[in-house]
Parts: structure tokens; C-alpha cells; sequence
């Protein structure tokens, strides 16, 4: 799993107009998280947890616009956001959100870093089962 891009999220200033757009244009699939202000999107054929069930598209999220989502973010599925962080900052790397659960963990984790060139990307960690 480590390495693999396999979710996006969008900032917006106003979710529901950005959660409308997406919805009627692209035909995606949404799934608020309630007490979150976060909805989770389906690009594509998802399980009944909202997970792709077929090759070649990821989900995503739409979230409130702020940091450190000010710009459509590309996250990066990783083993163990701590491991990750330490590689990103030993390699000129800057960690702008440390680990954090996802509601009590079992949805997983997230954390988000800046790259060598500037950029904000998200790191994903699975969570307990």
C-alpha cells in the first residue's frame, strides 16, 4: 500500500454549491460525515463502505476550505504516517499536519506535509479494523 496516491480532496468555501456542482457535472457520488464538516466522494463503483471496487479511479473528499486544505490536495497512502513524516523532513521536506486520527481512528489516519517544491500533500494511514 505504501506510496500509492488513493485519495484527493477539495477545499470549498461553501461545501454544499462545491458538493451540488460535483454531484450533477461528474455524476460523483456523496457521503457527508456528520459532526465533521467533511463529505466523503465516490468517483466510481464503491462498496458499501465507499471504497473503490474497481481498478483505475480513486475517492475523494470535499472538506472546508482552510489550513491545511487551501488547494486541491493529493493524498498518499502510507504504512505509518510517523515513519513517513521523519523520511519527508529528512529530505527537505516540511510536516505542516502532524499524524491525526480520523474520528476515533478506525476510519484511520491523516497528517499533511509541504514537498520539496512548496506543494501541500496528505498522507493517509489505515486504521485499526
Amino acid at each position: 500500500m505504501s506510496g500509492e496516491v488513493g485519495h484527493f480532496e477539495i477545499p470549498a468555501d461553501k461545501p454544499e454549491r462545491a458538493r451540488k456542482f460535483y454531484s450533477t457535472v461528474f455524476g460523483w457520488k456523496m457521503n457527508e460525515m456528520p459532526g465533521m464538516d467533511y463529505t466523503m466522494v465516490s468517483t466510481g463503483p464503491a462498496d458499501e463502505n465507499g471504497m473503490p471496487k474497481a481498478p483505475g479511479y480513486i475517492g475523494g473528499g470535499i472538506g472546508k476550505r482552510g489550513t491545511p486544505l487551501e488547494h486541491p490536495v493529493v493524498t498518499i497512502l502510507v504504512d505509518d504516517i510517523t515513519a513517513a513524516e521523519k523520511v519527508i523532513e529528512k529530505n527537505g521536506g516540511k510536516v505542516t499536519a502532524k499524524k491525526t486520527p480520523i474520528g476515533d481512528g478506525t476510519m484511520g489516519f491523516t497528517g499533511y506535509f509541504k514537498d520539496s517544491e512548496g506543494n501541500t500533500i496528505g498522507l493517509y494511514q489505515m486504521g485499526k479494523q
